[in-house]
């Protein structure tokens, strides 16, 4: 019955105050009927009793009491009422109910007690002699010496009782009928009162499930009519603001969207009420569990959350870095944090946007070691360059061997400049977006042999083993077959500069799935692993002394890197110091020699 519930309340309000009318009347009607039948009882029993008083009073006071019990027995039962006489002294001499030798003294009598100090007495109480309930009334019997006895008449209360319960039932009859009709009456209007109410809600819940459309039916003038009316109208400026709402909500989820900010907006008890992806992403939690979460409830991001109880508690915008470590690693965020008003201008809520500036951060790190290495790596020969330079100027006496000897240094230290330079461009060539390999389909095994053939000498000369390992079959790659050979020659050239004498070093080349596979190993010094992830940058040196010693520029992996990027391939390393390490070179295989999945046979 829930869409008649206001019926109900409605209906059960009228029950209660008609039930409660009916009843309270029932109750002070029953009462008043019962007090008058108990005052003309009174009446009558003090009607009876002065009677018999007068009747037989001169006898009690004369002490001729013979005859009295016989004459008190008829007259009680010609009135029917019961009679006693008693003496001042509460002896029983007559009772038309009883034997007056067999019944107690009657002094104690609370009706004779009130008669002897009040004139009168009356009470109502259960008779022992006659087993049950009776009303007596007593008066004083008055002589020439005084007090000489006592009168008393008495009625059971047996018919009161049921004279009252007949009246009970009538009353009761009668409220019961009343109630029923105006149960009845009630109910139809309250149907009537509440039909309107009833389409006015179904009306309501329509609107709320979006149906804008549904307007009431004005069937009256009165209050229920205006109601309609302004129900109507009320739907018509729902339905106009709800669209520009609408309107204004996909804008700015639009807007937020195509963010690459991180946004999340908390109201001012601290609970989130919007979360983007990227903050989500971010602050590594999903949106469905974070939004109506408050934000202590909330793991990570710890940063965050105490920016935007700052900027609620100050009620001003706030910018700063943090460092948020996630199970992908640490991030650098910059937060700007604002507070949020209603429209009355009131604090309600704050919002910050969280920009990923880890990126940018790794990248001017970059280039200022990038500037730092080109301007050591530059300085170094340079000044070597001008000291034995300025020598030779200053001193004209120096021996031809000694002249000689100072220029083949400059010839080092100018080769050395050279080959930092090419290498530069080398490096900046390929970073450029400009830049793209020229590419032909070739045998990956003919740069491979002509790297490990051109350092054959070098090997020997350091006393190293080594091993090439290419298959028998072409392994076609499409590329830039001098650029691979680059690739080779760096991979090479690394290993034979941190790899000790006496070690071995394995080149082999095959074709793998749908790639072609380049891998160098050694049995050198081996990388350590907080070194792995950076040893591809420009100038990033492990043990930079020992670089510098072996005549390396700290470039040649960085250009090992973009060439294979460049043939959208991949280079990865596994090393352990001490051990050694293995380079592997990935890249696609030429469509030719790529493996191409067979149809399923349609009889499998």
């Amino acid at each position: 019955m829930r869409r008649t519930r206001f019926v109900w309340k409605l209906y059960t309000g009228f029950m209660i105050l008609i039930l409660l009318t009916a009843i309270l009347t029932g109750v002070f009607v029953a009462r008043g009927i019962e007090s008058d039948s108990l005052r003309e009882i009174e009446t009558n029993l003090k009607a009876k009793a002065v009677f018999l008083r007068n009747i037989y009073g001169e006898s009690l006071s004369s002490g001729s009491v013979g005859s009295l019990q016989a004459r008190v027995a008829a007259m009680g039962h010609e009135t029917g009422t019961r009679l006693t006489v008693a003496r001042a002294d509460g002896v029983v001499v007559a009772d038309s109910e009883a034997d007056p030798a067999w019944m107690d003294n009657h002094a104690d009598r609370p009706e004779i007690v009130a008669a002897r100090t009040e004139g009168a007495g009356k009470s109502t109480r259960f008779s022992n002699t006659v087993k049950t309930n009776m009303m007596y009334l007593a008066l004083p019997v008055v002589g020439d010496e005084g007090l000489v006895g006592f009168v008393r008449a008495s009625l059971p209360l047996t018919d009161v009782s049921r004279r009252l319960a007949q009246i009970r039932n009538i009353v009761a009859f009668t409220v019961a009928v009343s109630s029923v009709v105006a149960l009845a009456v009630g109910f139809y209007f309250a149907r009537r009162v509440t039909r309107p109410l009833t389409t006015m809600t179904e009306a309501a819940r329509a609107i709320a499930a979006g149906e804008y459309e549904h307007t009431l039916e004005i069937r009256s003038g009165d209050e229920i009519g205006t109601l309609s009316r302004a129900f109507n109208t009320m739907v018509q400026q729902l339905r106009s603001r709800m669209e520009t709402i609408l309107l204004d909500r996909n804008k700015v989820i639009a807007i937020l969207s195509s963010m690459v900010e991180g946004v999340v907006a908390v109201d001012r008890s601290e609970k989130v009420i919007h979360l983007n992806e990227v903050a989500a992403k971010i602050l590594d939690t999903s949106r469905e569990s974070a939004l109506g979460k408050s934000i202590a409830e909330i793991r990570g991001g710890e940063e965050v959350w105490e920016a935007l109880r700052q900027t609620m508690h100050d009620v001003r915008e706030l910018t700063r870095e943090t460092l948020l470590r996630t199970p992908g690693g640490e991030r650098v965020i910059q937060m700007q944090a604002s507070p949020l008003r209603d429209g009355e201008n009131q604090l309600a809520g704050a919002v910050v946007v969280l920009h990923d500036i880890t990126t940018l951060r790794r990248l001017e790190l970059v280039r200022r070691d990038f500037v730092a290495n080109v301007s050591h790596e530059l300085k170094t020969p340079v000044a070597a360059i001008r000291g034995l330079v300025e020598t030779l100027i200053d001193d004209g006496q120096m021996p031809p061997e000694v002249q000689k000897n100072f220029l083949s240094r400059i010839k080092d230290q100018s080769v050395r400049l050279s080959t930092l330079v090419t290498d530069l461009l080398t490096v900046s060539r390929l970073e450029s977006r400009d830049w793209g390999p020229e590419t032909e389909s070739f045998d990956l095994r003919d740069p491979v042999r002509k790297s490990f053939r051109a350092l054959l000498p070098v090997i020997g000369a350091k006393d190293l083993v080594a091993e090439m390992d290419v298959p028998d079959d072409p392994v076609i790659v499409q590329g830039d077959p001098e650029g691979l050979r680059q690739v080779v020659d760096n991979l090479l050239d690394n290993a034979l500069k941190y790899t000790p004498a006496g070690g071995r070093i394995w080149l082999c080349a095959r074709a793998e799935d749908n790639s072609a596979i380049i891998e160098v190993q050694d049995t050198g010094i081996g990388i350590e692993e907080q070194h792995q992830s950076r040893i591809f940058e420009r100038f990033y040196r492990v043990d930079k002394a020992r670089s510098r010693e072996l005549g390396g520029t700290g470039l040649g992996l960085a250009i090992v890197k973009h060439i294979v990027l460049g043939m959208k391939g991949a280079v990865s390393v596994k090393s352990t110091p001490g051990k050694g390490s293995l380079f592997r070179v990935q890249v696609p295989l030429a469509a030719s020699q790529r493996k191409v999945p067979s149809p399923p046979s349609l009889f499998s």
